[in-house]
């Protein structure tokens, strides 16, 4: 069968770090991860229903990132039970963080803001992907990627859930709990979701933490050592440099 070059599974222009592309794309998130931050006030603004369109809007698109792809898997022969699971981190990010959008869950922001976050970013820097710009599957991952980042934010930054440092722990414990779940998966069916059998073909930041199974370990502690930097830099400082200045206005009046 013959297909279209942007969704050939086959042969297709392979992906490399670092490239033209690449950079571009993490530019764009990284833009528009800022336009958020920067309309925040402008958006907390709106009115319910419209925010609650916005947040609609967000969850269609992340559930229709993971319905795309598994259609492409079927269209491109290549669907397995051994890879195409939305079992990845990333995958059960994008699903939860849509679902987030829909309920306004304080316990699923809690569970997934950093392991989403860390995890997208992650994957945005380093992907395991095979597919260069302008393959379905190069859009696909980086929009799908960046919406986990911006629905979190979103509900931070707009709907006002405010994380703590039980942020830190539950998201850990959502890891965990995750990754014990999808290795029985892997055992099962003698797969390798969330690299818990063994490191990705491609270059990533496991490759830093060392062989097999000493890897997971460095993961954990990477993990509690980002989740808990992300919390002090994108949340305690801020709130606190924010009190003094609301405390020295108060003062001055």
């Amino acid at each position: 069968m013959a297909y279209p070059q942007w969704l050939d599974p086959y042969d297709a222009e392979p992906f490399m770090l670092f490239s033209t592309s690449h950079l571009w794309a993490i530019s764009l998130i990284a833009a528009l991860i800022i336009s958020m931050f920067l309309f925040r006030n402008w958006l907390c603004s709106l009115t319910s229903n419209k925010r609650r369109a916005i947040r609609m809007t967000m969850a269609c698109v992340m559930f229709g990132c993971e319905i795309v792809l598994q259609l492409w898997y079927i269209y491109g022969d290549v669907w397995s039970l051994q890879t195409s699971l939305p079992l990845e981190l990333c995958s059960l990010s994008l699903l939860l963080s849509a679902l987030l959008l829909l309920t306004r869950s304080r316990l699923l922001h809690s569970a997934l803001l950093f392991a989403g976050i860390a995890g997208a970013l992650m994957a945005i820097v380093t992907p395991n992907l095979g597919y260069a710009y302008a393959h379905f599957r190069f859009i696909q991952f980086f929009t799908a990627h960046a919406c986990i980042i911006l629905a979190l934010l979103y509900m931070t930054w707009v709907e006002q859930l405010r994380p703590s440092w039980r942020s830190v722990l539950v998201s850990m414990i959502f890891v965990n709990v995750a990754a014990l779940i999808v290795y029985g998966v892997d055992v099962v069916l003698d797969a390798n979701y969330m690299f818990l059998r063994h490191k990705p073909d491609t270059p990533s930041v496991l490759d830093m933490l060392g062989p097999y199974p000493l890897y997971i370990l460095g993961e954990e502690v990477l993990a509690v050592a980002m989740f808990s930097l992300m919390y002090v830099l994108l949340f305690a400082i801020p709130e606190r440099l924010n009190n003094r200045v609301k405390r020295g206005k108060s003062s001055a009046l």
